[in-house]
């Protein structure tokens, strides 16, 4: 049994202080409490303003690198364009100045606006102009589609530079999710699904097939639906193009991290995704995520464990 990690591609960050967040409009923070407010949302996860706590977790668990990003509370979906450009830059900067500190041990996924795909474009080009190929997004949200023209240039911007893309569900706003924690147990979840069905059924990584989509919380609900897909797809439902790829090849050209919480679930996603496909994330800090892997993986198949610990992690894209 493996008891080292290689990299964590889901562990979040947003600054070390939140003071150089609180000059946005709707933005404040606490010092005394060490909590952000960002449109009303109070951040309160001290943790995630303190990346020697990430440091200690890794070290206590084995874990060698970690890709850090900026959590959904950060995401902003109602910003104008031009203010989501730089908040998003002072996201980015936040994260690059953390992953500074910690040069062996952190990497920065800069934070890309899933709301304004020129933006998104424009700030991918001018990251891999400086040497940088890994980013991270949300997964969409209402009117935001992956499959829409207005996303091709991120695409082929992306696809260019063999880039890594995590793709990370943020808050819905379906008030049937409100009680019961449904936001996060069912409609995050069901937002992963949402996206990478619009990524499959457009072609999209068939079309650009040296960019790296990587897929949270071991793909959401889409290895369930994975099935039904292709059923679809096989029978020539109504605006499915049969002369496009079949799910059940496009969904292996996703990676997925290994956040499902049941090993039987886990074992699915890496029967529809690959067991090649499925890497470590741990969701760090939050409870949602594996804050003991070893334990919360452990009746996991050994030779699957080894994959995800250490195997799968070495194709991903470098710097």
């Amino acid at each position: 049994m493996t008891n080292k990690i290689h990299l964590d591609v889901h562990s979040h960050l947003i600054a070390a202080d939140g003071a150089t967040l609180a000059g946005f409009d709707g933005v404040s923070w606490d010092a005394a409490a060490q909590k952000l407010t960002v449109d009303g949302h109070a951040i309160g996860a001290k943790s995630l303003f303190r990346p020697a706590d990430l440091i200690a977790w890794m070290d206590e668990n084995n874990v060698e690198r970690a890709w850090i990003s900026a959590p959904p509370p950060t995401y902003r979906p109602q910003l104008a364009a031009a203010e989501a450009a730089r908040w998003a830059g002072a996201l980015n900067d936040e994260l690059a100045a953390i992953a500074a500190q910690y040069p062996a041990r952190l990497s920065p996924l800069f934070h890309l606006t899933v709301e304004h795909p020129a933006v998104a474009a424009s700030i991918a080009r001018e990251k891999i102009t400086a040497g940088h190929r890994r980013f991270s997004m949300a997964a969409g949200g209402p009117g935001h589609m992956l499959s829409t023209p207005a996303y091709e240039p991120l695409w082929a911007a992306l696809n260019a530079a063999s880039a890594f893309l995590f793709l990370h569900p943020g808050e819905g706003c379906d008030a049937r999710l409100d009680p019961f924690y449904l936001h996060n147990l069912l409609g995050n979840p069901t937002e992963t699904a949402i996206a990478a069905s619009h990524l499959v059924f457009a072609d999209v990584l068939k079309r650009y097939p040296d960019l790296q989509v990587c897929l949270a919380h071991a793909g959401g609900t889409t290895a369930a639906l994975a099935g039904r897909w292709e059923r679809g797809y096989a029978t020539g439902r109504q605006d499915i193009d049969t002369s496009r790829e079949a799910p059940s090849l496009a969904l292996r050209r996703f990676c997925v991290d290994c956040i499902a919480h049941d090993s039987h679930a886990l074992t699915l996603a890496a029967q529809v995704f690959g067991d090649d496909r499925i890497v470590f994330g741990s969701d760090w800090p939050f409870p949602m995520g594996l804050p003991q892997p070893h334990r919360q993986l452990a009746d996991l198949d050994p030779k699957l464990r080894q994959r995800i610990f250490c195997d799968n992690p070495q194709g991903l894209a470098e710097d």
